[in-house]
Order: C-alpha cells, then structure tokens, then sequence
C-alpha cells in the first residue's frame, strides 16, 4: 500500500478536497492585486512646475498662468521639469513686437520646480508620485519600489519555502496571511516612500509564503489524476484576480485607501486558515505519525467515511511512506543541479528561460501608461488574454509537445515586442493589441514552464530544481522594472531588451529534451539516460492512457 491508497480510503476527491481546494483558491484571487498594485498606487498623473511664490495670478485664468510660467517641451507641451526663471508676461500679447532672437534669450532663462508641482489628478484622486513628488530627479523611485517588492518575493521564497518544510505548511501558510494582512494596512498609511517601501517588502515576502505554501497544501491532499486540472483551476484564479483588480481600482481612486482594500481580506484569510489541516504527508515525513493518522481520520470523518477512517493505524502509515521515508534521507543541494553534463546544460537553459519569462512579462505588465490606453480598459485586456493564452497553450503541450510548446510562446512573444519598438506611438490600437498578444504568449510560457521543469527535474530533486528555476524568475522580475529607466535616454531600448530576451531564450529551450509520452525522472542517473520519446520504452497502452487522461483534462480547464 502507498500514501496515495490510504488517501483514496479517507477520500481522495470528497467533501474534504473541494472545500479544501475551494478556501485555498479564494487567497489567489488576491494576490494578483498585490502583485499589480503599482500599476495602480504609482500613476504618474499629467504635471509642471508650481508657479512662483511671489506670483500673483489673480487676473489670470490657468491657461494664461500656465502659458507665462511654464514653457513648452518637444511635443508642444507643458515642461514636467522646468518653468521660466521669470514670468514671461510677453507671451499673453500675441502682436508683441518682440522678435523671435529675444523670444529665445528670455524662454533660455530656465530653472527646476524649486516650488513644487502641480498635478492634474484626472484618473486617481492620489498616487504615491503626487504625495510624495517622485518625479522629474526623483521619477526612478517609481521603478525602485517595484524591484523592493520584488527583493520582498525572492527572499520570502527563500525563506518561507526552507521554513514550510521545517516547521509545516499550515503555520507558515497563517503567517504568510497575517504578514500581508499587516504589511499591507502599515503601506497604506505609510507617512514616507522608504517605510512605504519597507512594507511593501513585506508583502512580497508574503506573497511567496502564501504561494509555495498554498500549492503544496493543495497537491498534497489531492490524488495525482486531478493535479492538472487543479493546477489550471489555480492559475485561473490568479487570472480572474488581474479582473478583480481592475474593478476596484477602477471605484477606488486613492492609492491608501486601494492598498487597504485589497489587504484587509487576509485578516479573513487568517481567520480561515485554522480550519486547514496540516499535511500527512509532511507529517509522516517529520516523525509525527501520531498527527498525521489523527488527521486522515478527521479527514475520513469530513468524507463520512468514518470506519474506513478507524483502520487507518501508525503501522499502515508508515508501511505507506516508506518510498518517500528512504528517498528523503539522501542529501542533496543546488549543486546538483550543475554536476553532471545533462542536468547542467538543462539547468542552465530552463534558468534562461524563468528568467526572460518574468522579466518580459512584467515589463509589459507594469507599466500600462506607455501605451496611451486607460489604464483600468488595459489591465481587463491583459487579464483577460490569459484564459485564451493558457487553454491554448496547454492543447499544445499535450498534441505536439512541451519544447515546441515552449519555443515558440517566447519567440512570437519575443518578435510581438520588438516589431512594437518600430510601430509608431500614435497608433495605440496597433501598439496595444501587438502587447496584448505578446502578454499572452508570455502567460503561456510561464503555464509551460511550471509543467515542463517539472517533468525535467528528477524527483529526488525536483524541489530544489523548482526552488532555483523561481529565483531566477525573481530576479527577472526585480530587474524588469529597472530596464525602463534606460528608455529616458534612448526610448527604444527597453523594448528592445524586452522582446529580445525571449527570442533568445525560446533558442536556449531548443536544447531541452522533450518530456510528452515519457516516463518522470526519479534519479540523476536516470535523467542523464534519458531517451527521446521516439525511442522511449513507455507501454503503448500507458502512452495512450496518457493522451486520453491530457485530452479529458483539456475539455474540463477549457
């Protein structure tokens, strides 16, 4: 008997598993708000400089302050960053008999916003630009906060992944709620953008305990036939979060009060937490069987089945684990991962690919006011590709494979971008719908990449293999938001960067070996004997059941 017999007698899809799964799943909608948030609290409103403080504009009407105090950029607009040394009352006469040699000596008097700004706060009533002036010498700031809750994401995975696996999942998972609970409610009062940047941190630190730890209590529980179906049902909801997102940024139009809303749920996520079980497995694996047989009788008793319950015992458990009892003993790091030549060849590619993935993806992701769109119309857009882009991409990856799969969701990404970089910024439907695209195939890759390392690492492994694949992800993600401040020098270079790593690592994912109709690694050893599937021994009757089994998993995600 295996762990998986003794969960199919307490019940492996009853009662238990879909309120389970279901409360777990309801945090993932939230998080997306976490993750986006910036989109949202850092709008860069519509801005000039203050006028003088001595000025009096009693007589003037805003237009004709503006026109005297401000000067005009390259694209005929108001300067962000600078007005005229004095007022240049001259231009309110139109017939002046100034000449154009004179104009220019006067308009080349020119100094920085030492009186403040003036914004126009058409879209959000606050942002953290408007309250605390990140602007003009301070406009890099924007781009900093994001990489910070970025850092917050890789160290939280570092972490809270060592600490879950030490401590359990169900006491990091209540920790992780509580952190983002209260991190998220200190940002929005913060009264400075360092602490504001601090508890942002926070977040991310909590966002990746609630990730790692929410996935593995939902794996760990259900049997491995429907592990597809409710890895995609997941996915979902953090699509449908990106929706959720727009909505209450759309009604809520200051950034504190947006930060609170989308904190103060898990406060209610903490409070439901209790109820979650802690997993058997981890139990049993840690040398509490005690708790992990009472456990799976509760479980039973929730799946009214209460006898089959009762036969459960510490022996039988045992008996059970003891695949996984001798296969954790072995002691295995990150170095593996680079010893021998398939394992560092497929490292080294899968890192590329993580890590150009993330990077792409939040480069476009983040900064929606490039495109010239509203903001709430485009983060729908976004969200929304998502559903199309997965359930095409997972019919890809069960008819014609995972490498080629994976190709070419970064290459078309990839070539999207760029050919974006040359289209011209007045054409935003053009420009928009070229990101749309783009956005979707890079959502299609991470669907890809999640199942197709997976299926790459060897068991005694894989976690490791998963755990560093996702740092690299990570940092691709804190260095994606840095990028766009090469664009205040030469505009064009941040797509540039961004549609060309894709491209090159859909190159990289070449080299990978294909995983469709192949059995999963379980050792080292046997990854670097690993055959193509062409030549792959799988019965011919288990290679069918698998197509069939991918096929009924399709028609259920779609």
């Amino acid at each position: 008997m295996a762990f998986g017999d003794i969960l199919e007698q307490v019940g492996s899809t009853g009662r238990f598993q879909v309120v389970h799964v279901t409360l777990l799943c309801i945090p993932v909608l939230m998080m997306a708000s976490h993750n986006l948030l910036q989109n949202f609290v850092a709008v860069v409103p519509p801005h000039y400089c203050s006028v003088h403080a001595n000025f009096s504009q009693s007589r003037l009407s805003p237009e004709e302050t503006l026109l005297v105090t401000v000067p005009l950029d390259q694209a005929g607009k108001p300067h962000r960053c600078q007005r005229y040394a004095a007022p240049q009352w001259h231009l309110l006469d139109r017939n002046g008999s100034f000449s154009s040699e004179e104009e220019q000596s006067l308009a080349a008097d020119l100094q920085e916003c030492r009186d403040g700004w003036s914004y126009n706060m058409t879209e959000m009533t606050s942002s953290i630009i408007s309250d605390w002036d990140l602007v003009c010498d301070l406009r890099s700031l924007k781009q900093m906060g994001q990489t910070v809750y970025m850092g917050g994401v890789l160290v939280g995975a570092i972490v809270f992944g060592g600490l879950s696996d030490r401590y359990g999942r169900r006491i990091l998972l209540l920790i992780s709620n509580m952190l983002m609970a209260v991190a998220g409610t200190c940002a929005a009062f913060s009264p400075s953008f360092p602490l504001f940047c601090l508890f942002r941190f926070g977040c991310g630190m909590a966002l990746s305990g609630l990730g790692l730890n929410t996935f593995s209590l939902i794996v760990e529980w259900i049997p491995t036939r429907i592990r597809t179906v409710t890895g995609t049902i997941t996915g979902y909801c953090y699509t449908l979060g990106q929706l959720i997102l727009a909505g209450i940024a759309y009604f809520i139009r200051d950034w504190r009060w947006l930060t609170l809303a989308v904190s103060l749920p898990f406060y209610v996520f903490f409070l439901i937490s209790w109820w979650f079980h802690e997993s058997s497995r981890w139990l049993a694996l840690n040398n509490k069987p005690e708790l992990a047989v009472k456990t799976l009788k509760s479980v039973a008793r929730f799946n009214g089945r209460h006898e089959e319950g009762e036969k459960i015992d510490i022996k039988m458990l045992q008996e059970s684990m003891k695949k996984e009892m001798s296969s954790s003993k072995g002691s295995y790091s990150i170095l593996d991962l680079f010893r021998t030549p398939k394992m560092r060849k497929m490292t080294i590619c899968l890192s590329a690919v993580w890590l150009s993935t993330s990077f792409a993806y939040y480069g476009l992701a983040m900064d929606l006011q490039k495109f010239g769109v509203d903001i709430y119309l485009i983060q729908v857009i976004f969200g929304a590709v998502d559903i199309p882009a997965k359930v095409v991409v997972t019919t890809c990856m069960s008819f014609i494979g995972r490498r080629p799969s994976q190709c070419g969701a970064l290459i078309i990404a990839g070539v999207t971008i760029l050919i974006n970089v040359v289209v011209p910024y007045d054409k935003q439907t053009l420009r928009t719908c070229l990101a749309v695209v783009g956005k979707g195939c890079l959502a299609a890759s991470f669907n890809c990449c999640y199942l197709y390392s997976g299926e790459l690492y060897p068991t005694i492994i894989r976690q490791n293999g998963m755990g560093w694949v996702s740092m690299m992800a990570r940092i691709g993600a804190m260095v994606a938001p840095m990028v766009l401040l090469t664009g205040d020098h030469i505009p064009w270079l941040p797509g540039f960067i961004y549609g060309g790593a894709p491209i090159l690592s859909g190159v990289a994912a070449i080299f990978l070996p294909e995983t469709l109709g192949t059995h999963l690694p379980d050792t080292i050893q046997d990854v670097e004997e690993r055959e193509s599937p062409k030549s792959s021994k799988m019965p011919p009757k288990e290679a069918v059941s698998l197509q069939d089994t991918q096929a009924n998993l399709l028609k259920q995600a779609a």
